[in-house]
């Protein structure tokens, strides 16, 4: 089978129980009867028990409303006969089914009259009841966005769990923990938490908890980012399970393993885990399952003909389940995986499909299953849109938005106000659809922190699902001659969307403080390009004057064309008068509107907002026939609004560390200039500094937190990528990831210490073949919470790179001059005094952030 390029796709999820990797890391709690320490609940053999145990049978089938009323049933005889600890077990279950449903009000007040139950028992409630109840509040904590008060109450779920020897039950609050200390923004503290689980586990004898405790871990690692270790504990449970005979565990594993595999790009070994997870699977909603993940992979890479033989199968199948969650969501998933068929009728026919979605509408209102009814209603909106049924795709997408508005989901709000959007720019209603995208977008930014985290029954994929809206916004406030008061909008959406991509890139949100880089500075012009279907817009932004708005009729095609014929004519063995012409095409572009209309003559600074493939161009290698841009400006980066206040380095208090490899290490070449490199900078700087063995991850965090240092410059292998697991710097010792690093700088924040104002990184390179990866230097550079961010985005010869880092410092010590001006100034010192003139060698460093 032949993968190549993959598109990814929305996708639902009805996953539940213990951790299933669409799941939300959050564990169900064990629908326990009775306790093995403290007072023992003795649930009876009587209406209430069955009442009890039916609610758990309607909540494992995923019918969560007939559920909740068997557990209130439950409860109000409980009460009757005034067994008051089996009534506070009956409504800790009534609250996990109302937030299955996202009925937060009702799931908080059946779990807090729980609690009370419990605290006025007499005798006291035993560990398992506390460890049940505590563990359904923390989980509704963590939903509501209480992230501190979820992990205090994990942690007093868990000794009860001990107390009352659920091994299981405690593993499950130690992940969750750590999801908690992830939401939180401690990542090596939630790390660790699973770094001690995993020893605690593999100390274990092989059992079906060690196997349920490893899927668990594995899938929460997944989550995280730490895929590869993710992949091995996955691996390590499969081969216990095997070896134990644990038929639906070994199901389970083979569909985790497929899932992760997939996501990290590995197609061919996901394709083999799920054909695997089909042949092991012991029910028909396990192969079913493993066939919905192949017929979703071969869609993700493009390949309809071998996703068309699955898809009559997998309608059958679907037909034959009861109705459930699990089914509403494995229907509307089949029929959106579908959708992105360019001939879906190859495969089945559309009234089948139409047929399908109505049966899933009216089981989601016979389950009272709100959220699924409005997935429902939108995905069928789409099938009717793409037969031309506008009319009717409008009332579908209305009835979802108005069910999704009454529970207050922003996430179908988002959905079905998108859609409404296209269909009304599709009918030609544009004021109509503007209206629609900006509420669809207001949706977006209401839930940034829900929409990079995991939810149990959505999954966004930013650039099939959240990017567009921003992008068709943009396009049409854009449309003919835009007033000022649609430039503003469109600027602000531009801003808006390199946030998202950065809290995309974290899987958090990520940025918080903001201040309006074109009033920083009055002599900076702002310059937002962004590529649209048809055209390259681009507006300008400079202090005290109105937006200016310049457009190119250019297909996106041909401008993506030109982007990457412009990245690869960068090389020094490239034909000049090629990247000449190139280079140019660009500047005309981006900078000659302006320069014509003289809008630039009192600019000192250009200030790049880049788009899309934009980002991987150095922008100070710009020709205009004569010049480099950065011959007549001094150039920098910004991700957006988003810049921490900042000053020129006054150069008698310039204090640096100053770290570096030399040595090959872990697989990466030597860097045989970085010894002379941090020898010269030593020199020019007042610095300490960390070479080769001293250059660990630790003694770079005891250096950071001990000095007052506010200049870190670490000569070292690192990787920029779109991903954020694939960015890193290299360590005598290891590497160390993006969010480790961040959270390393970050702890001087807020102290009475220095700030970090300038983080270099000299000797960095994108991923290769990452079309994205200059979003990994964005991001390294915001999150880091230094002011300014210098790095490489290819590897630089030695010499060259060490001869213009030492010039930078020179000129940083001048008194006045910003950090964008000085490396400006040692740019040019390569251009007009050594044999290092070609762009190659001075365009790949590049400024992030505040250039002052």
């Amino acid at each position: 089978m032949t993968f190549r390029f993959r598109s990814q796709s929305l996708w639902l999820s009805a996953c539940f129980g213990l951790l299933g990797l669409n799941a939300t890391l959050l564990q169900t709690p064990a629908f326990a009867s009775s306790s093995s320490s403290g007072n023992t609940v003795t649930v009876s053999r009587s209406t209430e028990a069955s009442g009890l145990a039916q609610g758990r049978d309607r909540y494992r089938a995923g019918q969560f409303a007939e559920a909740i009323l068997a557990w209130k049933a439950a409860a109000q005889q409980y009460q009757t006969s005034g067994d008051r600890l089996n009534q506070a077990l009956a409504l800790s279950y009534v609250s996990l089914g109302y937030q299955e449903l996202s009925q937060w009000q009702e799931a908080e007040a059946a779990i807090q009259e729980s609690l009370k139950l419990l605290k006025a028992a007499t005798p006291a409630a035993d560990a398992i009841l506390w460890a049940q109840s505590l563990n359904t509040q923390a989980k509704l904590l963590l939903s509501t966005g209480k992230a501190q008060a979820a992990l205090e109450t994990w942690q007093q779920a868990q000794k009860y769990y001990e107390q009352a020897g659920d091994r299981i039950g405690s593993i499950g609050s130690q992940i969750n923990q750590a999801q908690a200390l992830q939401t939180l923004g401690f990542y090596r503290r939630s790390r660790q938490q699973l770094e001690a689980l995993n020893q605690s586990l593999k100390a274990m004898p092989d059992s079906e908890v060690k196997v349920s405790g490893l899927r668990s871990l594995g899938s929460a690692l997944y989550m995280i980012g730490a895929n590869a270790d993710s992949q091995k504990v996955l691996e390590e449970g499969l081969e216990i399970a095997r070896k134990l005979n644990l038929t639906t565990e070994v199901s389970d594993l083979l569909q985790n393993l497929g899932r992760a595999t997939a996501d990290l790009g590995n197609p061919d070994e996901a394709l083999h885990y799920f054909e695997e997870a089909d042949q092991a699977a012991t029910s028909p909603l396990d192969r079913l399952q493993s066939r919905l993940q192949r017929f979703k992979l071969f869609a993700d890479y493009g390949l309809t003909n071998e996703a068309a033989p699955l898809a009559p199968q997998i309608l059958e199948q679907i037909q034959q389940l009861p109705a459930s969650r699990t089914s509403l969501y494995t229907a509307i998933n089949f029929a959106a995986t579908l959708n992105r068929f360019e001939n879906p009728a190859q495969a089945v026919s559309i009234p089948a499909i139409s047929k399908l979605l109505e049966k899933t509408v009216r089981s989601a209102q016979q389950l009272q299953d709100q959220q699924a009814e409005a997935h429902a209603l939108n995905q069928w909106s789409q099938w009717y849109q793409r037969t031309q049924q506008w009319n009717e795709a409008k009332t579908l997408s209305q009835q979802s938005l108005q069910l999704a508005r009454q529970i207050q989901a922003n996430d179908i709000i988002a959905q079905s106000t998108w859609q409404l959007g296209k269909l009304n720019r599709i009918q030609g209603n544009r004021s109509e659809a503007i209206s629609d995208y900006t509420e669809a977008v207001k949706a977006l930014q209401a839930m940034r922190g829900d929409l990079v985290a995991v939810n149990p029954d959505m999954q966004f994929s930013f650039r099939e699902s959240v990017e567009p809206v921003y992008r068709e916004l943009v396009a049409l406030l854009l449309e003919g001659q835009p007033s000022q008061e649609n430039l503003v909008h469109a600027r602000d959406l531009i801003e808006s969307l390199q946030v998202a991509e950065l809290d995309n890139f974290f899987r958090e949100a990520c940025l918080d403080k903001t201040q309006q880089i074109d009033q920083i500075d009055p002599t900076a012009t702002v310059v937002y390009p962004i590529i649209l279907p048809d055209r390259l817009a681009i507006i300008h932004s400079t202090a005290g004057q109105p937006l200016r708005y310049y457009s190119t009729p250019k297909p996106q095609a041909e401008v993506e064309q030109t982007l990457t014929e412009m990245l690869a004519a960068l090389s020094p063995v490239s034909n000049v008068k090629d990247r000449n012409r190139l280079s140019k095409q660009l500047y005309d572009w981006l900078i000659r509107p302006a320069e014509e209309a003289q809008a630039l003559k009192n600019t000192k600074t250009l200030v790049f907002v880049l788009d899309g493939r934009l980002r991987n161009i150095p922008m100070a290698a710009l020709y205009d026939g004569k010049q480099y841009l950065i011959e007549k400006y001094a150039v920098t980066l910004s991700p957006g609004l988003q810049l921490m206040a900042s000053q020129s380095l006054n150069p008698n208090q310039i204090d640096a560390i100053v770290g570096g490899i030399s040595e090959s290490r872990s697989g990466f070449a030597a860097l045989p200039g970085v010894e002379a490199e941090v020898k010269k900078i030593s020199k020019t700087v007042p610095s300490s500094t960390l070479f080769n063995q001293q250059f660990t991850g630790q003694a770079l965090s005891q250096e950071v937190n001990n000095s007052q240092a506010n200049v870190v410059h670490l000569a070292t292998h690192g990787q920029f990528s779109s991903r954020m697991e694939d960015t890193f710097l290299l360590t005598w010792d290891g590497q160390v990831n993006v969010k480790e690093l961040s959270e390393l700088l970050k702890k001087r924040q807020g102290d009475t210490t220095k700030p970090i104002e300038l983080l270099v990184l000299s000797a960095c390179d994108t991923a290769t073949g990452d079309d994205r990866a200059v979003l990994g230097l964005a991001g390294l550079a915001v999150k880091s919470g230094a002011r300014s961010t210098i790095a490489s985005l290819w590897p630089v010869k030695d010499n060259a790179a060490s001869q213009l880092m030492t010039n930078f410092y020179q000129q940083l010590r001048k008194p006045g001059i910003s950090k964008a001006e000085a490396l400006r100034q040692a740019q040019l010192e390569l251009i007009q005094k050594t044999d290092f003139r070609d762009p190659f060698f001075w365009s790949a460093f590049v400024l992030v952030g505040n250039w002052q």
